[in-house]
């Protein structure tokens, strides 16, 4: 009798893929005489190569090596010589639709996550709004394993054991100038994706005045990469000592993980690194704008005490934050006071 082997589908994006960590933790453990193959994006690597003894990993180019349809008739074709017996669908967009529909004809068991669109659509209305709370992630993609025969109980902590990553991993240099075992570490990543999740800029450099102020001894750690990241952060770095920017000591995801097992907060945006955050279990106080938790999104053990937002009959007007404001002020962000902030932080370092 073959033996059971589930292949999980789950491309992008970086938050989406990481909130995928505590439920295919949940399964491997709960099932260890189940093989399970994660296929995403190769930066998703770090999440699953050491979850479990019987998760693997499968990197999917799908920009070169399996771009389009001739593409993914590839990718299947190799897929289908690893044998799986089911396939479980977290994504449900084009391309996995296509390679589901290649699975189909098989001998195969497959399922696919339910989005709750009509759900989020009632959530982000300009009228008649339903503020309703939505099933997580993590139960939509429980529930995919259940309709495939493996119900699951979440049960997932950190992907590092007790006492965080071994920071034997991080660059030497980085190790002597931080300290991490000295003191307090707080981490902060202030922007997102869209303008709609991110904090003014103005208004983030008072939060970490206050907070130098009231923590002299702290070390802040600026997470984030891009060009708005670029130009941001030697200036804060340059006016202020205390913070350090991580991308210029850490060049993976893995490194990250590992200095945010060592934080004793994370202050972000509803982006992913509130999800990184959560996969090493360090409590993060999360800013929220155009989105609202009642989407689904917030990291995976985050109170909703420490969930930072006010109430505006526009909000949320996005599930995702990309649409423009209807306001046109962003007063869901301009409203809400360093002070506010600070308070929730050192709540939680108290």
């Amino acid at each position: 009798m073959k033996k059971d082997h589930i292949l999980i589908i789950r491309f992008s994006a970086l938050g989406d893929v990481a909130m995928a960590v505590p439920v295919v933790y949940s399964l491997a453990h709960q099932y260890p005489d189940v093989r399970v193959t994660v296929l995403s994006r190769n930066y998703a690597r770090p999440f699953f190569e050491d979850l479990a003894p019987n998760v693997g990993f499968m990197e999917a180019d799908l920009k070169r090596e399996y771009h389009g349809i001739k593409g993914l008739n590839t990718l299947y074709r190799r897929l289908a010589a690893k044998q799986f017996t089911h396939v479980a669908d977290l994504h449900n967009v084009l391309r996995s639709e296509f390679l589901r529909m290649r699975f189909n004809l098989g001998s195969y068991k497959v399922a696919h996550i339910d989005k709750h669109r009509k759900g989020r659509r009632r959530l982000t209305a300009a009228v008649n709004k339903q503020l309703i709370q939505q099933p997580t992630p993590f139960q939509n993609y429980s529930e995919v394993f259940a309709r495939l025969g493996f119900p699951i109980d979440l049960d997932f902590h950190s992907i590092f054991p007790e006492g965080g990553g071994d920071l034997s991993l991080l660059p030497s240099e980085a190790l002597s100038l931080w300290q991490l075992d000295n003191g307090l570490n707080i981490g902060i990543a202030p922007f997102a994706a869209h303008e709609g999740k991110v904090y003014p800029l103005h208004l983030m450099q008072k939060v970490i005045k206050q907070l130098i102020a009231k923590y002299p001894d702290a070390k802040i750690f600026l997470f984030g990469k891009g060009m708005k990241e670029d130009e941001q952060f030697p200036q804060w770095c340059s006016q202020y000592k205390q913070c350090i920017h991580v991308a210029k000591y850490l060049d993976s995801i893995k490194q990250e993980l590992i200095l945010m097992s060592h934080l004793q907060v994370m202050l972000s945006m509803d982006s992913a690194n509130m999800h990184l955050a959560s996969l090493v279990a360090t409590p993060v106080v999360s800013v929220w704008g155009a989105t609202h938790p009642y989407a689904g999104f917030m990291g995976w053990n985050q109170g909703s005490e420490n969930a930072i937002q006010i109430p505006l009959d526009c909000r949320p007007c996005s599930i995702y934050g990309q649409k423009a404001c209807r306001r046109g002020d962003y007063a869901c962000m301009n409203r809400i006071s360093p002070e506010t902030i600070v308070e929730h932080i050192s709540q939680v370092l108290s």
